[in-house]
């Protein structure tokens, strides 16, 4: 009732003045995601062409509500600002990656932490050091530029990496507090913790039988075949004639 009042004693043009820079404090997120989504994407792309594999499984992103941002706001103590708030709330722009395997984890983190125009923040690595309850997952702050039109804002996203394993974990383990309102029975806690231990030993079993699979794999590749492209699921192939002038000046 008191907020309603208050907006009521606001000049119109003050008003409207507000609302612009709330709606351009929050696509400044929504461009943050656009920008580190596309990197996302061509790496992944790069992955596919290059190497013939795809390390991410499933992305997802988001960009908090103004009214979840207010609840961390009265929850951490902060100054009601926007200028506070981008200073001490770095995952209003989240995204989630999921990836096959661990290694695949550390190395697409590596790829995004070494790219030119981004800021490593933070990174709290909870794969080698799990949570207490079992929760596993890389956590990155990644600070991005993004430029307006009349200025150029840092905006941080958190990126979070984990496997398949991982992320059913964690579902699982969220919808589970959600139905007891953060207060589950001890014997569901023990059980967690176990599904825990169980999800990370099956992430190291199903990558030890994938790097097998690609042993064999290599194993049973044709030493004469003739070598070819595929973009976009168009194949071309590669004459040799084209080939030798590069073979030639690596060798050199």
């Amino acid at each position: 009732m008191e907020l309603t009042r208050a907006l009521e004693t606001f000049e119109p043009s003050k008003l409207k003045e507000l609302k612009i820079e709330l709606t351009r404090f929050m696509m400044l997120y929504k461009f943050a995601l656009d920008e580190i989504n596309t990197k996302i994407d061509i790496l992944k792309q790069e992955f596919h062409y290059i190497h013939d594999y795809n390390p991410i499984e499933h992305v997802t992103s988001r960009v908090k509500s103004p009214e979840s941002i207010l609840k961390k706001v009265e929850k951490k103590g902060y100054e009601l600002s926007l200028p506070s708030i981008k200073e001490n709330i770095k995952d209003i722009a989240g995204i989630r990656i999921t990836c096959s395997f661990v290694s695949d984890i550390y190395e697409l983190s590596d790829m995004l932490q070494k790219q030119q125009d981004i800021k490593v923040i933070e990174v709290k690595d909870y794969i080698r050091e799990p949570k207490a309850n079992g929760y596993q997952s890389l956590h990155l702050v990644l600070e991005i530029p993004i430029f307006m039109s009349d200025r150029v804002e840092n905006v941080c996203v958190e990126v979070q990496i984990r496997t398949i394993a991982m992320d059913f974990w964690a579902s699982l383990e969220h919808k589970i507090y959600y139905k007891y309102y953060q207060t589950v029975p001890q014997n569901l806690i023990d059980e967690l913790k176990e599904a825990a231990e169980s999800a990370s030993h099956l992430d190291r079993k199903m990558e030890q039988i994938h790097q097998k699979v690609s042993e064999l794999k290599l194993e049973e590749e044709p030493e004469n075949k003739q070598p070819e492209l595929k973009i976009d699921n168009e194949k071309f192939k590669l004459p040799y004639a084209l080939l030798i002038p590069f073979m030639k000046n690596i060798n050199d």
